[in-house]
């Protein structure tokens, strides 16, 4: 069988390295990477599980194991939440708000729940008011009750029901149940999908939830925590991790980080989210200096989720935005004061927006995504003055972005389902369909080869996609994976792709072989 993905753990570490069977259903770890031990073994294979064996004992010499699949009887707990995307019946009206659920758990809890509509309703309602800082194993509720338009939720509700196991027998097992609608899945990998090697780092707490992760000079990986303030720091040679923690503001509110970059020093700045500010950390003395935002502006529903230093020496300014009021901010570090300013001012009413991905040019102008509508957004960093982009696609909700040496933005078209680029110097857009349906992508990240890789939280897929021939490989990934930003590591050859599970407390790193 090709395509099937093996998984070896030696007993006691926090490393799993993970290999992929080819056209003749071999499959090989590389020299090296499997020290003497023993090892569980784990395959990835959808409608199949692992009959035997479960463990194997390495040698110095070359060890052989020839594996055993058998079909699986619960095929619902194999499927990725682009797979029930594919499966359950409905309009894309109806299946759209189901992106959002995404965010905090798999569409499995949904599709197994035996709620109806009415008993639905104030299920959606209650978790409306949760913190996007939440995953299943921490829940954190807002401190300001968000706005809840009831006949939305009674829709939902109702549609959701269609698509659950309300009409089914609640009691049955796992095995036995089933839904009005046939289970469809994604077929394995195979070909150059198949030539790669997947390690993965576990974290020492299952609430950790990395959500950037990147790269240093020295090779070790940095990580944001989305649900706890610490930054993180992984030792990818041993899977030793070293946190730091952030200092809290608002014992109350939400905790955890989001948004990491590096400023021209290569320090790293990250927005406190719920706990509000920016904090800088200092590479060198390994301590963190925090930018508090003043009182008058510092209410329960203020939110920094993005931070942008990396043109901070062109004047001294970094820039954040404040997700309650749709609007950006900048912070002169010198001073510490904040500055607001409302890039939508002279666009009509009526349309939602929010200032997410951004990026910054030499001269510290400022371009983000327009998250809440369809927009790429240019800030004067002289003149304050905003100059908006729609994207060809009317909806698109763009998410994050890079800016290349070309002065050319990557970004993912998340609503689109599409991958994007806007050349900064001609004004102008190209996108670009993602292969699988439903993916949604979240990130996009350009590497030195002019490849674009992304990730999101449906497809359990890494994608390498060359834009200029339109081939593009889906690297599966060895179990359910919740990527936010994707980080691609340019000193290695072929480069190495980088990614937090933000829902499993791991960093995921994937090394293509060719």
């Amino acid at each position: 069988m090709e395509g099937v993905l093996v998984s070896a753990q030696q007993a006691g570490s926090p490393i799993t390295v993970t290999v992929v069977s080819d056209e003749h259903g071999r499959f090989r770890f590389p020299d090296g990477r499997l020290v003497p031990g023993d090892y569980a073994l784990r395959v990835r294979a959808v409608g199949y599980e692992l009959d035997g064996p479960r463990s194997v004992e390495v040698g110095p010499a070359p060890t052989e194991v020839a594996i055993k699949l058998r079909r699986t009887s619960d095929l619902a707990a194999q499927l990725t939440n682009t797979e029930w995307f594919m499966s359950m019946p409905g309009t894309a009206e109806q299946k759209r708000p189901l992106i959002e659920c995404m965010s905090c758990h798999t569409f499995e809890r949904i599709v197994r729940s035996t709620y109806t509509a009415e008993a639905l309703f104030p299920v959606l309602k209650r978790m409306a008011q949760y913190a996007n800082n939440t995953t299943q194993a921490r829940i954190q509720p807002r401190l300001a009750e968000r706005d809840v338009h009831d006949e939305l939720v009674r829709k939902l509700a109702s549609y959701l029901a269609t698509i659950n196991l309300s009409g089914a027998a609640s009691s049955a097992p796992p095995s036995q149940q089933s839904w009005p609608y046939e289970l469809q899945t994604l077929p394995r990998p195979k070909g150059r999908a198949t030539r790669v090697v997947i390690t993965e780092y576990a974290l020492p707490r299952a609430t950790i939830a990395p959500h950037d992760v990147r790269t240093d000079a020295q090779g070790n990986v940095w990580y944001s925590d989305f649900v706890e303030n610490f930054l993180g720091e992984l030792d990818p040679k041993t899977g030793a991790i070293r946190e730091y923690p952030i200092p809290v503001r608002k014992p109350n509110a939400p905790t955890g980080t989001l948004d990491l970059e590096p400023d021209a020093d290569d320090n790293l700045w990250l927005a406190l989210m719920f706990q509000t500010g920016l904090a800088k950390f200092d590479m060198k003395t390994k301590t963190f200096q925090v930018f508090p935002v003043p009182a008058d502006l510092d209410s329960d529903a203020m939110q920094q989720s993005m931070v942008m230093p990396r043109a901070d020496a062109a004047d001294g300014k970094v820039w954040t935005n404040d997700v309650a009021k749709q609007q950006i901010m900048r912070l002169d570090i010198a001073t510490g004061q904040y500055e607001l300013m409302n890039p939508f001012k002279l666009m009509r009413n009526g349309h939602q927006h929010g200032p997410y991905g951004m990026a910054a040019d030499a001269r510290n102008d400022l371009y983000f995504m327009d998250f809440g509508d369809e927009n790429v957004v240019r800030v004067d960093a002289k003149t304050g003055e905003s100059t908006i982009y729609p994207t060809p696609t009317p909806k698109s909700r763009p998410r994050r972005t890079m800016l290349d040496a070309q002065g050319r933005l990557w970004f993912a078209e998340f609503a689109a389902n599409k991958l994007a680029m806007f050349d900064t110097k001609a004004e102008s857009f190209k996108e670009w369909d993602v292969p699988t349906p439903y993916t949604y992508p979240y990130d996009a990240f350009m590497d030195k080869n002019g490849d674009l890789w992304s990730g999101g939280m449906a497809s359990d897929r890494v994608l390498r996609f060359d834009p200029r021939t339109g081939h593009s490989v889906e690297y599966l990934l060895p179990k359910a994976t919740n990527i936010r930003r994707v980080f691609v590591d340019d000193t290695t050859d072929p480069p190495t792709f980088w990614a937090g599970n933000n829902h499993d407390a791991e960093i995921i790193k994937l090394e293509p072989l060719d």
